[in-house]
């Protein structure tokens, strides 16, 4: 049996849902059925449904981040309009869990630039007693210090071993 909220789709939007489902893009999948919709269904609808499709599309709900390259990482922040001052990590967090951003960050002009987001698993692993440690944490603290090496900046990770997104960053006291 179908969800009802996706027989409640045009079918222009079933296509659009199913592609961005494709490219694991789920929260534009909720704003794209959310702002096409009267009533406008729930978070929680379509979060709902949207489990559904990805089941019956046999696609995962959860696709881990590759590993990273550095030489990769060398070039973007080759790329970037200002050589990075630090390389940072910083916990960020969805509706899946936590992930961890590796960010390149300049003081003039303060900016952070977003160079790989890792995520190994979604927050079931903390109720299934998998983690700490971090696996992402791991990543990111070993690939940081990799790159900070090879760029000669330092590298900040103010919470290696647990998630917190309210703790100082890189710059804070360096202007």
């Amino acid at each position: 049996m179908k969800h009802p909220l996706w027989e409640r789709l045009p079918n222009e939007l079933r296509s659009l849902v199913d592609e961005l489902i494709a490219d694991d893009r789920k929260l534009p999948a909720i704003v794209a059925i959310r702002d096409t919709l009267e009533p406008r269904p729930g978070i929680y609808e379509c979060m709902d449904l949207l489990a559904e499709r990805y089941a019956e599309l046999d696609q995962p709900w959860f696709r881990p981040s590759p590993p990273l390259d550095i030489d990769v990482l060398a070039r973007q922040v080759a790329a970037l309009p200002h050589t990075p001052d630090a390389i940072e990590a910083l916990w960020d967090g969805d509706s899946d869990g936590w992930f961890v951003c590796l960010v390149a960050v300049t003081l003039r002009p303060k900016f952070e630039y977003n160079l790989a987001f890792i995520r190994h698993g979604t927050d079931m692993r903390i109720f299934n007693g998998e983690v700490p440690p971090w696996p992402e944490a791991l990543e990111a603290n070993a690939t940081g210090h990799a790159l900070a090496n090879r760029l000669g900046v330092p590298f900040h990770f103010a919470s290696p071993d647990n998630p917190n997104s309210d703790l100082p960053r890189w710059w804070t006291g360096k202007a």
